[in-house]
């Protein structure tokens, strides 16, 4: 693997090996990230950290289509361009577009084995704490990661991480699930979080659950289905053009008269903090032990009529103009677009100063 920029001037990092993958452990963190927003919450350990490692051979049997959007924007940029992939997952984007070179990273150590078998360059690291030194890259992708983190604090950070590690004028693509899903019938298939862990989270920047609901039964999702809400962008807008790295683009809207689903009329109001099912079948489960874990612990659940089993995501959906809000303090960058796209919310950045 090629030296990495690791920035001096922010933490310090020693380089073990987990299997085959290099793992960057940090020896102290950045003085100005707060310890609530360095810290990982228990429920993203559990309900993300431990389930895509749990998952991670299945969930990547079925990440391998190219999402329209990510292909153009990555085709896009200048030969010789170093790309960085924040929540790289199996590393379906790295080396995406030849003429660039690509550097992935992901929390999930399984995912990223995974990614090192195919001889890619990544590493294992936290997406509000990336490895890189300042200006390291010339742009930055994250793709469907930060709707996994649990508070407003740490999806700002991961946001300004992002910005931080491209140069003057690189571009940021960020995708996210929406909280308007095409298909509203979907969230009804979604476990809405329970008092019991809304009180993990205290604090500033903690998410509230508006309409609590009681525990429901938890359904699995078909694979079907699930790609399609929240992993396949597919049908490019009309009026949105490609992305240029020297290239400034006006704030893409949606289609006029558009209309998007809100989920209000399933019974969900506002809801945005939700459990998504991952269905492993058994036979999948049994190559790795941390599904007998999971069983033992309740983190997962049996579902024998299709014979799997039952792990719960933990999903913060954003709502319309939310991630525009969440960006718009940034004194760095600007937005150049924004666009919503088979259910997911979608900006792209750039790096001003």
């Amino acid at each position: 693997m090629n030296e990495v920029g690791i920035d001096s001037g922010s933490s310090l990092h020693t380089v073990e090996s987990v299997g085959e993958a290099p793992v960057l452990r940090p020896v102290s963190v950045r003085a100005k990230c707060s310890s609530n927003v360095q810290s990982t919450p228990e429920i993203e350990k559990k309900y993300v950290h431990g389930v895509y490692d749990a998952i991670a051979p299945h969930f990547s049997s079925t990440r391998f289509a190219k999402w329209p959007k990510v292909s153009a924007f990555l085709s896009s940029l200048s030969p010789g361009s170093l790309i960085l992939d924040a929540g790289c997952g199996n590393g379906k984007y790295l080396g995406l577009n030849p003429d660039c070179f690509f550097i992935g990273c992901d929390i999930s150590v399984a995912l990223i084995n995974i990614c090192a078998d195919k001889e890619q360059e990544v590493l294992v690291a936290d997406a509000v704490n990336l490895p890189y030194r300042t200006g390291f890259g010339d742009a930055a992708i994250s793709i469907a990661v930060l709707h996994h983190l649990s508070t407003e604090s740490r999806r700002r950070k991961a946001v300004e991480e992002l910005v931080r590690v491209v140069k003057k004028g690189g571009c940021v693509l960020i995708t996210v699930w929406a909280r308007e899903q095409e298909d509203s019938s979907l969230i009804e298939k979604w476990t809405p979080l329970n008092q019991r862990y809304v009180e993990e989270w205290i604090g500033p920047g903690s998410p509230r659950v508006r309409n609590p609901s009681s525990p429901r039964i938890l359904e699995s999702i078909p694979e079907a289905e699930e790609n399609s809400a929240g992993e396949q962008l597919k049908g490019l807008h009309a009026n949105s053009a490609k992305v240029k790295s020297a290239e400034v683009m006006h704030p893409t809207s949606l289609d006029e008269g558009q209309s998007l689903p809100t989920g209000s009329e399933k019974g969900y109001p506002e809801q945005q903090e939700f459990f998504v099912p991952w269905h492993l079948p058994y036979h999948r489960a049994e190559v790795s032990g941390a599904s007998a874990v999971a069983l033992a612990s309740g983190l997962a659940k049996k579902d024998d009529k299709k014979g799997s089993v039952v792990y719960n995501r933990y999903y913060h959906v954003f709502s319309e103009g939310e991630l525009e809000r969440l960006v718009s303090g940034l004194d760095n960058a600007i937005l150049v677009d924004r666009f919503y796209d088979k259910s997911n919310w979608c900006i792209i950045l750039e790096k001003t100063l």
